[in-house]
């Protein structure tokens, strides 16, 4: 694990998955290998998958410790009915979401207002779009609809009419005057709990790798890829991922379908029941401030 790098609710992880010798863990975001390396001391044999070519770098020094227990491959989650196919159902699957710390410190990935590099934001470099591709290739509309639904930005018009006159005078390809330009049209950070540009980085990430329509085909193929009694957990860090993985839970953890009907009529897609939600502590943010809007949801597939 990289220096300074700390898995996120490490410990309510383990409760909600409860690893131990002879179970079969699937880490869908290895990231730098903090989770992976938990469930692999307690036991667990762990499969793990991540599309960022460091995540691989990091995989390669943590396998030597554990040989035979441990798996990676260079995977987005998105593709879990393929990687069922290769290594059978897991008793646990984790998912922990969004950017990792190291990304955001390294300024050539170009995923932080606060270091200038490149507007890249691209979780697996072999794809072709960038951010700056949709900042300066995108519409007005398109971009004011990205804003909108991906970063729920209030000022999403007014930010995107700036980015339309300034990429015509200059294209806009480094993060720090992407960051400068929603400051400058936002008025400045007074009275702001984040940077005036948080919400625009972070609707641009969402586009460029696809996160949602990834975590949507992902939580599809859980059921299928856990044994019974198998458990999955998902680490969000804002809203709207949030609350895709409460109703995916909430869909399948209901015997009955209710509504308009006299009855409740069973419901086909019944298979889980919901383990629980955990913050983090207060400990934790004053360690780890980054953690401390994420949100932990379990749930344990029942037939």
């Amino acid at each position: 694990m990289e220096p300074g790098h700390q898995a996120v609710l490490l410990d309510e992880v383990m409760i909600a998955l409860q690893p131990a010798p002879g179970k079969r863990m699937l880490d869908a975001t290895f990231g730098r290998g903090g989770h992976s390396r938990a469930l692999l001391e307690r036991g667990a044999a762990v499969v793990a998958l991540d599309q960022d070519p460091d995540a691989e770098d990091q995989a390669g020094q943590l396998a030597p410790a554990y040989p035979g227990r441990f798996t990676f491959h260079r995977e987005n989650f998105r593709n879990l009915a393929r990687v069922r196919a290769e290594e059978g159902l897991f008793d646990g699957i984790l998912f922990d979401l969004g950017v990792s710390s190291p990304q955001l410190d390294t300024a050539a990935r170009g995923f932080s207002f606060q270091q200038d590099g490149p507007l890249d934001m691209r979780m697996d470099p072999r794809q072709q779009l960038t951010a700056a591709d949709l900042v300066n290739g995108g519409s007005e509309s398109e971009l004011t609809s990205i804003l909108f639904q991906y970063g729920e930005e209030p000022q999403a018009r007014r930010i995107v009419k700036t980015l339309v006159r300034e990429r015509e005078r200059e294209p806009i390809l480094r993060t720090g005057r992407l960051a400068a330009l929603v400051e400058k049209t936002l008025g400045g950070r007074r009275e702001r709990k984040i940077h005036p540009a948080t919400k625009t980085f972070q609707a641009l990430r969402i586009a460029v790798n696809g996160e949602l329509d990834a975590l949507r085909e992902a939580l599809a193929e859980v059921p299928a890829s856990l044994n019974k009694g198998g458990r999955m957990a998902v680490i969000s860090f804002h809203a709207l991922e949030d609350r895709m993985v409460k109703e995916f839970v909430a869909r399948h953890s209901e015997a009955e379908i209710r509504g308009t009907y006299a009855f409740g009529l069973p419901n086909p897609e019944y298979c889980l029941k919901k383990t629980g939600r955990w913050l983090p502590s207060e400990a934790e943010v004053e360690r780890n401030p980054r953690a401390r809007s994420a949100r932990l949801r379990g749930a344990e597939k029942i037939a």
